[in-house]
C-alpha cells in the first residue's frame, strides 16, 4: 500500500513544470537545473516527502526502514531528479534529533524539512582528509561566540549553503580525538570564503573553505564542547542508509543502459556485463541484509562495495564505447561523465585504504596500522 501512494503521487506530481527535471542531477551533474530542483524539493516538502525517517514530532513521519526503502527506490524508478537537501535532511537533522539541545532542533530542524536552509558538511582539511582525527582548525570563544580560523577542503555544496557543521579544535594542545568540537556555523559572514574546485568533470561539487575569524553563537556546539569527535562519528553512521538502495536503483538503470550499447557478440564484454549484474545483485542483498546494522564494519564494507563497482562500471562503459568514448566534441556524454567522477566514488565518504583499515582493526582484529 505505501509503495503504492509513493508511485502514485510521483506519477501525478512529476508533471507540467517538474517534468523536464527528470533525470537531472546527481554526482557530477548538481548544475543541472538547481533553482528548479530546489522548487521541486521544496514541493515534496509540502506534502511529507522530506525527512521520512524523521520522529513524528520532529516533523518527520516516522516511517520505517521498509518504508524508507521503498520510498527511495520507488523515487529513482520515477527517475525523479536528485535532491538538493540531502546533507541536511540525511545527516544533520538526524544529529541534532541524537545530540542536540531541544532549542537546536526547534531552530534548525523544520528549515531543513521544509527545505529552507542547506546545509554542507566541514570535516576534511588539506592534512586531514580520511585522518579526520588530525583537523587543525580551531575555534576559541570570544564575548560570547566561537571564533574559527582554518581551512576545510572537498566541502560539498559549499557555495550554495546557508550552514555549516563543523569539527573545530577547541582546546588549545589537544590532539587526535581529544578536544574537538561539532559546531553549527553560518555560511553568509564575513570570514567565510568558499573557493569551487574544479573537477575531472568541469563541474565544481566540491569546495574549499577558509574560516578567517567567522563566528557562531556560543550556544550552537552539538553536544558538549570537547565531545565533538563523538557526534562527528555519529554523524557519520547516519551517512549510509536505506538512501543507498534508492541509488542501487539507478546503477541498475546504468547498467541496463550499456548492455543495450554492449555488442552481444563480443565475448569479453559479456562476461564483463555479467560480473556487473552479479556484483549489482550481491550489493542489494548485502543492503538489505545489514539495514539497520551499527556493528563496526558494516558501514565501511557497503562503501568498498558499492564505490568499487561503480568505479569499474565507468571503466567498463569506456571499453564498451572504445574510440569513440575518447572524444567530447560537444561536452561530455553520460558515459565519460561516469567514467570521470566514478573515480571520485573510492574517495569521498572515506577512502579506499581508510575503508580497509578500519576493517582490519576494528573488525578482523589485525595490528593498528603506524601512524605519526
Amino acid at each position: 500500500m505505501f509503495r503504492d501512494e509513493v508511485r502514485a503521487w510521483l506519477e501525478e506530481n512529476l508533471r507540467g513544470e517538474f517534468a523536464a527535471l527528470k533525470g537531472l542531477g546527481g554526482p557530477g551533474r548538481d548544475h543541472e537545473a538547481y533553482e528548479e530542483r530546489v522548487a521541486w524539493e521544496r514541493h515534496l516538502a509540502a506534502a511529507g516527502w522530506t525527512c521520512l525517517g524523521w520522529p513524528v514530532e520532529h516533523g518527520g513521519r516516522g516511517a520505517t526502514l521498509d518504508e524508507q526503502v521503498i520510498f527511495h527506490e520507488e523515487y529513482a524508478r520515477a527517475d525523479a531528479p536528485a535532491t538538493v537537501g540531502h546533507i541536511g535532511q540525511n545527516l544533520l537533522g538526524p544529529t541534532l534529533i541524537a545530540f542536540g539541545t531541544p532549542a537546536q532542533q526547534r531552530r534548525f530542524l523544520p528549515k531543513i524539512r521544509s527545505v529552507e536552509e542547506l546545509w554542507c558538511q566541514g570535516y576534511s582539511e588539506p592534512g586531514a582528509g580520511s585522518d579526520l582525527a588530525a583537523v587543525s582548525t580551531t575555534a576559541r570563544l570570544e564575548d560570547g561566540e566561537w571564533v574559527l580560523h582554518g581551512q576545510k577542503v572537498w566541502t560539498s555544496h559549499a557555495h550554495l549553503a546557508d550552514w555549516c557543521f563543523v569539527l573545530a579544535r577547541t582546546e588549545p594542545g589537544s590532539k587526535r580525538h581529544k578536544g574537538l568540537s561539532y559546531l553549527l556555523v553560518p555560511m553568509r559572514q564575513p570570514g567565510v570564503d568558499v573557493r569551487p574546485i574544479r573537477q575531472l568533470t568541469g563541474t565544481s561539487e566540491f569546495n574549499e573553505v577558509f574560516f578567517d575569524g567567522a563566528r557562531t553563537a556560543a550556544d550552537l556546539v552539538v553536544g558538549e564542547p570537547g565531545d565533538g569527535w563523538r557526534v562527528a562519528m555519529g554523524t557519520l553512521d547516519f551517512e549510509r542508509g536505506v538512501a543507498t538502495l534508492g541509488q542501487q536503483v539507478g546503477f541498475r538503470r546504468e547498467l541496463q543502459a550499456l548492455t543495450e550499447l554492449a555488442d552481444p557478440d563480443d565475448p569479453i564484454i559479456a562476461e564483463r556485463l555479467q560480473r556487473a549484474w552479479v556484483g549489482l545483485e550481491v550489493m542489494r542483498a548485502h543492503a538489505i541484509r545489514t539495514l539497520g546494522d551499527t556493528s563496526p564494519g558494516v558501514a565501511e564494507v557497503s562503501k568498498l562495495v558499492w564505490s568499487n563497482w561503480h568505479r569499474s562500471l565507468g571503466e567498463l562503459a569506456m571499453m564498451i564505447r572504445g574510440e569513440r568514448g575518447m572524444l567530447a566534441e560537444d561536452g561530455l556524454d553520460q558515459w565519460q561523465r561516469l567514467f570521470l567522477f566514478s573515480r571520485a566514488d573510492t574517495i569521498y565518504g572515506g577512502s579506499n585504504e581508510i575503508q580497509r583499515n578500519v576493517i582490519a582493526e576494528r573488525v578482523l582484529g589485525l595490528p593498528r596500522e603506524a601512524r605519526p
